[in-house]
């Protein structure tokens, strides 16, 4: 049965990494393969073969099976951004946010105007955000495209409501970089089929203030709950912190909070984590079982335990509801099921089956779960637990168990934490040590009590506790080594490191266990390859409507630009340009260009400079603006040319007299870099419009043609003049632009311009990431990201 469960989970892998579905057709071959198994049973090894054939098969059409069915479910290309009425459930509490509300919407009709022309098809589950009517205002981060109509007040919005709704809709799309974050997969594996927002309309309308289905009435539950901590603990540092322990709303965190987390590599304590669930279970367990065992009529009733692993489970699924059920604690849930199940037989199940049996039950539910990092965390966490305490001759005492298991898990995940996330905390053991016991079994139950009960004292009292453990972790942080962080590892050196972990973690008996470090090697010494003398490899992320390019030479590597600011605590620096630089082994910047002072080209730059060293920025920015305040900063200007590498830097533009006239916009002062290679060149003109360009002509008419350019101002009208596109005249013409972006860039007549002088085009909403290699031996070669890494589920 394991050797069944493990290969069934590998077909679901499997499947999960296909670029297309096959057909359910060929899962016939599941009937041969079985009368193969029955045939063959009679000679073990013929017979172990078949059946790991046989649950790799399964696995792989249990998978297909259940992704055919989800993405049946799409919005049709026609149907986006166009828009819809709706009605249906409030199905999640709506989350607040910078911008507004987001919540998810069960569709349970869609409205026709005109009973002639064909109802739109929507899925059944979609994510809906509603923007304040004060966000968008002239001081605003974001702001808001003039309108002449009337500003309608916003919508009160609650858990379990039935709404009529005018949305506008889009099919999940996300950035696409190396290194980052899937939003596309995530999407599919939480049944989100679309993304939207609600239109102002004098048509929406509460139909139902309550609907009395189980699913909804959690939903309105952790909304009061919600409320009644927000209420207890306004204007407290750690409020949010206490939000996401108990019913896993996160948003009330703070970046510089989620940095300390992630330095002292305690960031599963705050998120609803199996580990919450799974000891908020066992004292469930331990109290009712001291309880029960002491009455003799309960006994005689049902065994003590037995009904403390019934109340212990009882506890887990109520305190996973709360939180809101999500797909992690789902998986705990599932798992602590089978332990559940296996303890309430009365007999001993080895840990291995138990965990086979989690394994197996976890993808039967949930084929998508083995693309979530949680899921091999904790699955092989509690492996390694399994493995690093499993047949020992002699117990040990409690305190040497708890730093022997501790040392365990912080070793065996190491090579796991490197390959998803290129990074470890070296004092992860202290700090766990000290906040796992603290938090799982001190702040959380508080918690719990202050926000199921009128108990405001025990949420007071929990925030005190946790606000005195976050200054111990904050102290932790401060470190300077507190973090290995380095380059992304090939996926083969991960078994040889695992191997070195099992190793390593044997029983005493076992000579030169030291040796097992030696797995590590491939793993830590394997480095991206870098530039040859006079190459270059040039990377035009995608990180939405905005740019960011980052340049390596043979040694030294130059960002330019930092790509949009998403809100006061999201932005591209840090959730698209630093994975992508600690994922290629880029421990710094030699140097930064920030083009001009557009939130779609500057949003990040704090951000990368807070987590990244750079030696020189170079910008047009005010000298006051607030980020250049601890970094040497210069203004760029024509005439500055450096060399890195046998590869020269020139700045074309802006003249340093521009600085003076005011009358210069934003972006006709963007920092204008050309970059030549022994193998090709590229251009990077920031957000010039016309104007700029024609200074360009008449200044550096000779400088212009190159061999790839990316398109000023994101293809807007207002740039790529004809005699500006003939005179650089790019054999590779690249469009930064957002998926459906409101400004509907790249526009036809401007792109049209580059395919009259047959230049190669290319978009990052369409291709992700593209990646430019100039090199000896092939000239210039180009990676688009969205290829390279295709799924099924991308259109």
């Amino acid at each position: 049965m394991v050797a069944f469960a493990l290969t069934f989970v590998l077909g679901a892998w499997v499947l999960q990494h296909m670029t297309y579905l096959p057909h359910l057709y060929w899962a016939a071959a599941i009937l041969p393969i079985a009368l193969l198994v029955w045939i063959t049973r009679k000679y073990s090894l013929s017979n172990l073969a078949m059946r790991l054939l046989l649950g790799f098969v399964i696995g792989f059409f249990w998978a297909t099976f259940f992704a055919q069915h989800r993405l049946a479910e799409s919005l049709p290309t026609e149907w986006e951004g166009r828009d819809i009425q709706l009605v249906g459930v409030i199905a999640t509490m709506p989350q607040q946010q910078e911008r507004g509300d987001r919540f998810e919407f069960d569709v349970e009709q869609v409205l026709v105007k005109d009973a002639a022309s064909p109802a739109p098809i929507v899925p059944s589950h979609i994510s809906l955000s509603q923007y304040r009517n004060e966000f968008g205002s002239a001081n605003a981060a974001f702001p808001r495209p003039k309108s002449k109509k009337p500003v309608l007040p916003n919508l009160q919005l609650h858990a379990g409501e039935r709404w009529q709704l005018t949305v506008r809709l889009k099919k999940p799309h996300g950035t696409s970089n190396p290194y980052g974050f899937n939003f596309e997969a995530w999407a599919l594996e939480q049944n989100i089929r679309a993304t939207g927002y609600v239109r102002p309309s004098a048509q929406n309308q509460l139909k139902d203030s309550v609907v009395l289905k189980p699913a909804y009435l959690v939903e309105m539950l952790r909304e009061r709950i919600h409320q009644r901590m927000s209420r207890v603990l306004s204007g407290k540092p750690y409020g949010g912190v206490l939000q996401a322990l108990a019913i896993g709303d996160e948003s009330g965190i703070t970046q510089d909070d989620w940095q300390v987390f992630l330095r002292t590599g305690i960031n599963h304590l705050v998120s609803i984590s199996g580990l919450h669930i799974t000891m908020f279970a066992g004292l469930a367990f331990s109290l009712i079982y001291a309880i029960w065992r002491r009455a003799e009529r309960l006994t005689l009733l049902l065994p003590a335990r037995k009904a403390a692993v019934l109340a212990g489970f009882i506890a887990a699924l109520a305190y996973a509801l709360i939180a809101g059920y999500s797909v992690p604690t789902q998986r705990t849930i599932y798992m602590l099921a089978v332990f559940a199940c296996a303890l309430w037989s009365g007999r001993h199940v080895a840990i291995t089956r138990v965990l086979a049996y989690g394994l197996l039950l976890v993808v039967l539910l949930d084929p998508w779960a083995v693309l979530a990092p949680g899921f091999w965390l904790s699955f092989g966490a509690v492996a390694i637990i399994s493995y690093a305490v499993a047949g020992r001759l002699q117990r040990p005492g409690w305190l040497r168990e708890a730093v022997a298991t501790q040392w365990a898990v912080s070793l065996g995940l190491v090579p796991m934490l490197l390959v998803l996330f290129q990074q470890v905390s070296i004092i992860s053991p202290i700090a766990n040590a000290i906040a796992i016991p603290l938090v799982s079994l001190v702040v959380v139950p508080l918690t719990l009590l202050g926000a199921m009960l009128p108990f405001d004292s025990a949420l007071l009292l929990a925030h005190w506790i946790m606000a005195g453990c976050m200054q111990l972790l904050i102290w932790l942080a401060s470190f300077p080594l507190s973090t290995w962080q380095q380059h992304a590892p090939p996926i083969w050196t991960l078994p040889i490191a695992m191997v070195g972990v099992l190793w390593m973690l044997a029983p005493r008996g076992l000579p030169m266990r030291w040796l097992g470090l030696c797995g590590f090697l491939p793993m830590l010494l394997i480095a991206p390859a870098r530039p040859g003398p006079g190459e270059m490899q040039v990377s035009v992320l995608d990180v939405g409507q905005g740019l960011a390019v980052v340049v390596q030479t043979q040694h030294s590597t130059l960002l330019y630009d930092t790509g949009p600011q998403y809100s006061s605590q999201s932005d591209s620096g840090s959730r698209i340009i630093v994975p992508y630089l600690r994922g290629a082994g880029i421990q710094r910047l030699d140097g930064m260009i920030v083009s001009h002072n557009d939130l779609d080209h500057s949003g990040g730059m704090a951000s990368v400079l807070s987590q990244v060293p750079v030696g020189w920025l170079a910008s047009s920015l005010p000298e006051d603006t607030e980020a250049l305040r601890t970094q040497p900063h210069l203004h760029c200007f024509a005439g500055q040319a450096w060399a890195w590498d046998q590869v020269r830097f020139e700045m074309l533009y802006p003249d340093h007299a521009s600085y003076d006239d005011t009358s210069v916009k934003d972006n006709n002062r963007s920092c204008v870099l050309r970059i030549t290679s022994q193998y090709g060149s590229v251009l990077l003109p920031g957000d010039i419009e016309k104007s700029a360009e024609s200074q360009l002509l008449s200044s550096e008419s000779e400088s212009l043609l190159t061999d790839v350019l990316v398109v000023p101002h994101h293809g807007s009208k207002t740039s790529s003049t004809i005699d500006f596109v003939n005179a650089v005249r790019p054999a590779v013409a690249i469009f930064t632009v957002g998926y459906r972006n409101r400004f509907g860039h790249p526009k036809a007549d401007v792109v049209s311009r580059y395919q009259a002088i047959d230049s190669k085009r290319y978009r990052s909403d369409e291709d992700g990431a593209i990646l430019l290699d100039f090199t000896k031996s092939s000239g210039i070669q180009i990676q688009r990201w969205r290829e390279q890494e295709r799924h099924y589920w991308q259109e």
